[in-house]
Parts: structure tokens; C-alpha cells; sequence
């Protein structure tokens, strides 16, 4: 069970996803809310915990205003497996594509990476200890005749030499373990991938292995070995057993695109395939037993967060037993001029800033001032009213096309400072705004 202070409230949920995303206070509320919900689940007394099912979310929006990067900041703050697919990429069963069971094994293969990831941090010190005296006993020459105590003294020389880095450009030689995994190529409507024919950890010992000699610098050997010794250490049982657990527990789905997969109701072409993918959505989202290669998954208590522009249909026109299992609904607003400012300045990872550290990079200080991002935050929000609105991700488009000039000049000889003002914005971008057909094209 975890304790309470190792788990975020929802109101500091909402403060950290605050440093990466502008505005949207309804949105963050829904997904802090839920992503609590999971704590107090799995706190809840045992009898009842098992009938509490997650509320899922379904997040209606344009393009750009920030749907996606909410779901992968919550998977992030949650250090829970998380997988974004978009429902374009599903087929019903029947036609060709994947199915939409793929998403459930391909979120496997993420939580058992995740866990091993960790478990291998947990034995590293004891890898990197058995590493070590793997490097000593090649970087040692052959004894002949020493005794024990000459020889114990002669490691310890090394050891101490290999831990100032005196040997990390010598050149050594090392026999790496490799498997052979057997090649199988079936056709199948369903694609090979479906196939799932990569062979589960536990049954790597049916298939032999082989060393193979490798030549390369010790710093390189060090590496290698020490990844070699960590995965002879951890059990993977156990690791595929937590990472099927932390699926079912805490995993998190986001169905991007949902609005395409919703039909016109003609009943023939395409839009049948659409609604059976609904169809085929709708066991998933409500709770099943999907095979993977790891063994059983209970989908019962995977949070799901959909997400869609519904430009041309309605959430009204999804299947209504899959609107059922969508029962929060949120709003996205669309972004305003001051939001744009926000966006360029505000958030941790904000353009500007990613910009600054790019030409920074070069020995470059670049000063964006304040009349120039107001100036591009204005043009962004222009250009998205006057053609397609495509939210913030208008300011990569705009801000590249404003630096292109600096971008491919530096490095230049004695320029160690470059500054962008309203006035330089107003002059790169004036006449492609003016001209609506250009601007259609280039911003």
C-alpha cells in the first residue's frame, strides 16, 4: 500500500502540470482527479476495491490546444505505463490492420521494460562490483609463478588504476552473450506484428545462446558488461508479474482521434468499419482478459482518456454504449493571443527557451524581447482564425520561420549575441500574413 505523502492531491497534480501546460484548468482538474482516483482505489477497503472502476475521460478539443500533453504529463507524474495510439490505426476484425488488442500488448511491453528498467537499477551497484572484477581479470597478465599475496596486490594496482580512468581508451576484448531467436514468417491479414511471435523472457533457455568476441575500448567494455551482469541478476518472473500488475492497476490509455472512427451512418464503405472498431473498442474500455506474450491482462482497471477535435461529428455520434464508458466529458478551449504569450515564455520546456538553448549551444545569446513575442503571439492567433486552426503548434511554425535567417548563419565569426524585437517579427512576417494565399502555404 502506498503511503499517502509518496502519492501527489490533485491540487499538486494540477501545480506540476501547470509548469508545461498554459490555461485548460478544467481538463487538469478531470485527470487529477482521476489519476487520485487510482490511489484511493487501491487503498480502498479489499471487498469493495475491485468494483470501483476508473472514471474515464474524454476530452473534446482542436488541434494543438494541449489534449496530448496533458495524458503524457499525468503518465509521467504517475510513473505508470502509458501508451498513446490514435483510433485511425485500428481496423474492426475482419479488414486489414491492427486490431485493437494490440494496444493492450504493446502497454504490456511498455510496463515490463518499465519495471525491468527499474530492477536493474536496484542490482547496479552489485553488476557494476562483478563488471569490475571481470575488467581485472583481462586487464591482468597472466600470472607465472606469483604468489597469492604478489598477485592480490597486482589487482588491487589495477583496480585503483581503473578507477582514475587510466585505462578507459585501451583496447580490450570480450565475449558477449547473444541469443538466437528462431526466424518464423507466417502471412496473416492481420500483419506480422500481430503474430506476437517474439519469444516471452522466461523462455529465453529454451534457444540457445552463443558468445560472440568483441574488441573495444574499456570504457565500452565497462558498459557492456555491466548491462550483461544486471540481467543475470534480476528474476524475470517476478519483473513480468509486477509489470502485469502495474498494468492492471495504474495503466493509462490515450485514444487520440476518437471523432475520426465515428461514422456518418451510411452503412456501407468505411463507416462500417468504424463503428466496428467502436465495436471492438467497446469490451476493452469496459473490462476483459486480453492474451499477450506475457500471460493474461484484465483491462477492468486501465484508465482510458479519449480525446478528439469533433469538427465534423458529435461525441452523441459514438456507439452509446461507448459513450457510456466515457462518463467525464472536458472541454478544451480554444487558445487566445494571451495564451500564445504564455505559451512562448511560461512552461518549463517552452519554445523560447528550447531556442535560447539551441544557439546557446553555439556560443550564441539569443534575446527574444517582450514586443516580440506579443508580435508573434498576435500573428499566431491571426493566421489561426484567418485559415486552419492548429493551436500552439502555429508558434513552431511561425517562430522557426522568424529565426531562419540566425538558424543558418551561426556560426559566424564575432556574433555571440542575436536580438529579436517586435519590429524584426513584424518584418519576416508581414507580407506572407498579408498575402491569405502564401500564409496557406508557408505559416
Amino acid at each position: 500500500m502506498e503511503k499517502r505523502e509518496e502519492f501527489l492531491t490533485p491540487r499538486e497534480i494540477v501545480r506540476e502540470l501547470d509548469r508545461y501546460i498554459i490555461g485548460q484548468e478544467k481538463a487538469k482538474k478531470a485527470v487529477a482527479i482521476a489519476l487520485r482516483n487510482r490511489w484511493r482505489r487501491i487503498n480502498a477497503p479489499p471487498d469493495l476495491k475491485e468494483e470501483i472502476t476508473p472514471n474515464n475521460i474524454l476530452m473534446i478539443g482542436p488541434t494543438g490546444v494541449g489534449k496530448t500533453e496533458i495524458a503524457r504529463r499525468l503518465a509521467a507524474l504517475a510513473r505508470a505505463p502509458f501508451i498513446k495510439v490514435e483510433a485511425t490505426r485500428f481496423t474492426e476484425v475482419g479488414y486489414v490492420g491492427r486490431d485493437v488488442e494490440s494496444m493492450i500488448r504493446d502497454l504490456v511491453g511498455i510496463a515490463v521494460n518499465m519495471v525491468k528498467k527499474e530492477k536493474m537499477e536496484e542490482v547496479r551497484e552489485k553488476a557494476e562490483r562483478i563488471a569490475e572484477e571481470r575488467l581485472i581479470d583481462i586487464l591482468m597478465p597472466t600470472p607465472s609463478g606469483l604468489q597469492e599475496t604478489d598477485l592480490s596486490s597486482s589487482r588491487e594496482k589495477i583496480r585503483e588504476m581503473l578507477r582514475d580512468g587510466l585505462f578507459e581508451d585501451r583496447m580490450v576484448e570480450i565475449d558477449v552473450e547473444q541469443k538466437v531467436t528462431p526466424f518464423f514468417e507466417v502471412l496473416s491479414s492481420s500483419g506480422i506484428e500481430e503474430l506476437n511471435l517474439n519469444v516471452p523472457e522466461g523462455l529465453d533457455a529454451l534457444f540457445p545462446k552463443f558468445r560472440k568476441r568483441r574488441r573495444v575500448p574499456v570504457k565500452e567494455a565497462r558498459k557492456m558488461l555491466v548491462q550483461e551482469e544486471a540481467q543475470k541478476l534480476i528474476d524475470m518472473d517476478e519483473v513480468i508479474e509486477q509489470a502485469l500488475r502495474r498494468v492492471e492497476t495504474s495503466g493509462i490509455i490515450f485514444i487520440d482521434e476518437i471523432d475520426k472512427i465515428v461514422g456518418a451512418g451510411s452503412g456501407h464503405g468505411p463507416d462500417v468499419s468504424r463503428e466496428g472498431v467502436q465495436r471492438d473498442l467497446l469490451p476493452i474500455v469496459e473490462g476483459s482478459s486480453v492474451m499477450t506474450k506475457y500471460g493474461m491482462v484484465r483491462t477492468d482497471h486501465i484508465l482510458f482518456i479519449a480525446a478528439g477535435a469533433f469538427h465534423k461529428a458529435k461525441p452523441s455520434d459514438l456507439i452509446p454504449e461507448l459513450q457510456g464508458r466515457f462518463p467525464i466529458r472536458v472541454e478544451l478551449s480554444s487558445l487566445t493571443k494571451e495564451d500564445f504569450e504564455r505559451i512562448l515564455v511560461e512552461p518549463e520546456n517552452s519554445l523560447v527557451r528550447q531556442y535560447k538553448a539551441l544557439l546557446a549551444s553555439e556560443g550564441v545569446d539569443l534575446v527574444i524581447t517582450e514586443d516580440a513575442v506579443k508580435t508573434i503571439a498576435e500573428y499566431a492567433a491571426y493566421v489561426n482564425e484567418k485559415t486552419e486552426n492548429i493551436g500552439a503548434r502555429r508558434l513552431h511554425t511561425i517562430l522557426s520561420l522568424v529565426l531562419e535567417d540566425f538558424l543558418f548563419e551561426i556560426p559566424k565569426p564575432g556574433l555571440t549575441e542575436v536580438i529579436v524585437d517586435g519590429k524584426y517579427v513584424e518584418r519576416k512576417l508581414q507580407g506572407i500574413v498579408e498575402d491569405e494565399d502564401l500564409s496557406k502555404y508557408i505559416l
